[in-house]
């Protein structure tokens, strides 16, 4: 046993660490006990700076002891001259970097020192550039980091042509460096934007930055630009099929412009004396700024949304006294002014007919597509060509097939329809855990090209059928339909926006599983439902019906409610209209 080392048993160990920690624990707590009595005597001495020093050294998360730190700070600066300011700020970043060791992450710490930079006398951007060059490269993802080095760029002057620079070189290294895609898609509009000869004439400029996420928001940045993006984005994607930085990216060089903000269409009633105005976005009732003005004179109504659960709606409709426009003998002439806008749509309704529109078509906006030139048409075109190329390497890869379904849509949505579907079919079956996901987004595309072909076709019926549907949207556009045809799909419920609906005649949903009919609110027009095998099983899902005047007809066979006792007298009681009911 002579000379061998003694070792202590995992026991022991235990027990020092743990009065270890209770010793720490007991000089933490009175520390801060220390400071919060100094604070409540508003003590704002050398002795509070190195207590709070002290405490934060070891949990740079503590706001409180950061907020009186300012306070001590604040204090301080009264007492003092400029060039002992300086000193006393300069230490207090040096204090500063150690707690970032501590917690990089740490939103006191990154905020105290932006505090601390801004009132600092003589400040050394350059210092800070490149502590936040290090910090980010050891985790070129830290934000809070991101975020302050955006404030060192504003306030020092750096040019926009550096800070792309400095993406570059960050990209260059990295190409799975989400911040750095993103930040570029903030600064590339600003330095190379759109010239105006390739806008269209219609657009006005952007009245704010572009938003967090490089997918979301829309672009304008100049073609010669864009054509370097594309190879940039491409030297990366097809280093790293897999990773998502880029292809984010990518999915932003491929977004729309803005639509103008404008009034789309103005319908009108006769029979219902009721305006509905559709928006190219959605806004409040209360304070949209409407003016209605017919045959001359302006009328006082009242502008609601189509459903009480709309605060914003794409959708207003109003109601025009009695007997205003009801006597088909008289021709009208109505305007609407969206006065915040400088906006206004004129609609006329010529004697004999019982209703009349004027609007914008989906066509027209080209607002399922990007606003393309020559020019860009024939740069997706190779773009499309390039990742089909990549896609053949990389068969089930869902970003280069997202990716496809995008230029497709973006060049040609209804001539690619078919390989968009067969492109979705493959992404459901690669990325099994995002299947609702692109269910709904194929949804999406399906219902925009049925209402291409319906606006081509000149007729106001609606049909989608048989097509595994699991959402709906785009309602707004649907404003003048009058028959719907949902039948056969996967449907869980007509959401409010149905409610938009407002010359709908005829609804036909038969064999979904359809359980709310939320949506099918006050729709003054409506006479026909079919929900054949849904899955309406109480009075209450049925109950919105209730606001439909006109209803005579209502399918519910197939349904569990038709195995409800008495339940046709109580529908009786609750549809009083509906002369025709099967069960």
């Amino acid at each position: 046993m002579h000379g061998r080392v003694k070792v202590k048993t995992t026991a022991q160990q235990e027990e020092e660490k743990r009065k270890e920690r209770e010793k720490k624990l007991k000089i933490y707590v009175a520390a801060r006990d220390a400071c919060f009595a100094k604070r409540k005597e508003e003590i704002f001495d050398d002795e509070a700076l190195q207590l709070t020093q002290q405490l934060l050294s070891s949990n740079p998360d503590f706001a409180t002891l950061w907020n009186y730190r300012r306070e001590i700070l604040l204090h301080l600066e009264t007492v003092k001259d400029e060039n002992e300011v300086q000193k006393i700020y300069e230490a207090e970043l040096s204090f500063l970097e150690s707690c970032l060791k501590v917690n990089p992450k740490s939103y006191g710490s990154w905020h105290h020192r932006g505090w601390v930079s801004a009132r600092l006398p003589r400040p050394d951007w350059a210092r800070e550039l490149g502590l936040c060059d290090r910090c980010l490269s050891l985790d070129d993802r830290n934000f809070h980091c991101w975020d302050y080095r955006r404030m060192v760029v504003k306030v020092s002057g750096v040019s926009v042509e550096q800070e792309l620079g400095f993406t570059d070189r960050l990209i260059c290294s990295n190409f799975s460096n989400y911040s750095s895609w993103h930040y570029r898609s903030t600064l590339l509009p600003l330095l190379h934007p759109e010239c105006p000869e390739q806008a269209s004439p219609h657009r006005e400029p952007p009245l704010s930055p572009p938003p967090h996420s490089p997918q979301t928001h829309f672009h304008r940045v100049c073609e010669e630009q864009l054509l370097k993006e594309y190879e940039l984005v491409q030297n990366a994607v097809f280093t790293d099929p897999n990773d998502q930085s880029a292809w984010f990216y990518y999915r932003w060089l491929l977004g729309r412009a803005e639509r103008e903000e404008m009034i789309s269409c103005v319908y009108v009633s006769r029979e219902q004396e009721r305006v509905a105005v559709t928006f190219s976005r959605p806004v409040h009732a209360l304070s949209v700024g409407l003016l209605l003005v017919l045959d001359g004179q302006p009328q006082r109504v009242e502008w609601r949304s189509v459903h009480p659960h709309f605060k914003h709606s794409p959708v207003l409709i109003c109601d025009l006294p009695p007997g205003t426009i009801h006597d088909t003998t008289n021709e009208h002439n109505l305007t609407v002014h969206w006065t915040e806008k400088h906006n206004h749509r004129e609609c006329a309704l010529y004697t004999g007919r019982t209703e009349s529109w004027c609007r914008d078509t989906a066509t027209d906006q080209e607002l399922f597509r990007s606003e393309l030139s020559v020019e860009k048409t024939s740069v997706l075109q190779s773009e499309l060509l390039s990742i089909n190329q990549l896609q053949e390497l990389e068969p089930l890869n869902k970003w280069c097939l997202l990716t496809i379904i995008l230029l497709m849509r973006a060049l040609d949505p209804l001539g690619y329809e078919k390989e968009t579907l067969a492109h979705f079919q493959t992404l459901k079956e690669v990325d099994p855990k995002r299947s609702a996901y692109y269910s709904d987004l194929c949804s999406k595309f399906m219902i925009e090209n049925t209402i291409l072909k319906m606006e081509y076709a000149e007729v106001r019926v609606f049909s989608i059928s048989d097509q595994n549907l699991t959402t709906l949207c785009h309602l707004d556009q649907l404003l003048l339909v009058t028959h719907i045809n949902l039948s056969s799909n996967r449907l869980q419920r007509l959401p409010p926006q149905f409610a938009m609906l407002q010359c709908l005649e005829v609804f036909e949903a038969d064999n979904n599983s359809i359980k709310s009919l939320e949506g099918v609110y006050c729709l003054p027009k409506l006479e026909e439902i079919s929900l054949k095998n849904n899955k309406i099983s109480t009075l209450a899902d049925l109950q919105p019906l209730a606001s439909c005047p006109k209803l005579t007809h209502l399918d519910l066979r197939g349904n569990p409610i038709t195995q409800t006792a008495g339940v046709e007298s109580e529908l009786a009681k609750l549809l009083p209209s509906v002369t025709d009911l099967q069960l």
